[in-house]
């Protein structure tokens, strides 16, 4: 128990700094003109800022709704990242900011799901869901991190949806000829 748990508050606290790293480097991206992507550093702000207060709201505070508290984060991040996304308008959106959305959107139905497990249906009992929670959460936000750096499609999530995208394109043509 004692080793789970200090794990667990050092993995958060290497997402929380891989986030500030990331937020750095578009910093100096941004600075140097070497990538002037006003949304890609906005997202890095924003999401770095939500990791950083929830962190350490978590562990001032009473966290016996800490994945509500959770969830609730990441909602409020992604419309943020979307009102500011939107605002700058000369920017095209990034691959970074499609992973961004991406992953706080998975955390926040994975934090919902551990919070209506936990504390509506009073769980106590370890199952699936808690290693999909543990396993998923932390895997997302490191390729969130690395998605920040690199700004690139990664994963080829977006090809994916690219590709989904015309499947359907082209069988509702098909369908409507």
């Amino acid at each position: 128990m004692y080793l789970t748990e200090h794990f667990g508050l050092s993995l958060s606290a290497l997402v929380v700094w891989g986030l500030m790293m990331g937020l750095f480097f578009n910093i100096f991206l941004w600075i140097a003109d070497l990538k002037r992507n006003n949304v890609l550093l906005i997202s890095s702000f924003i999401v770095f800022m939500s990791y950083f207060i929830s962190d350490h709201l978590f562990t001032w505070f009473d966290n016996s709704n800490i994945y509500l508290n959770w969830a609730i984060y990441d909602i409020v991040a992604i419309g943020l990242i979307i009102i500011s996304a939107y605002l700058v308008r000369n920017n095209a959106k990034s691959p970074a900011f499609f992973y961004v959305i991406s992953v706080l959107s998975f955390n926040t139905v994975l934090s919902f799901s551990m919070y209506y497990d936990l504390r509506i249906s009073e769980n106590t009992t370890p199952w699936v869901l808690w290693d999909i929670y543990s396993f998923g959460v932390y895997f997302l936000d490191f390729t969130m991190i690395v998605a920040l750096i690199v700004d690139r499609d990664i994963l080829g999530l977006i090809r994916l949806k690219n590709a989904i995208k015309a499947l359907f394109k082209t069988d509702h043509i098909k369908h409507s000829i």
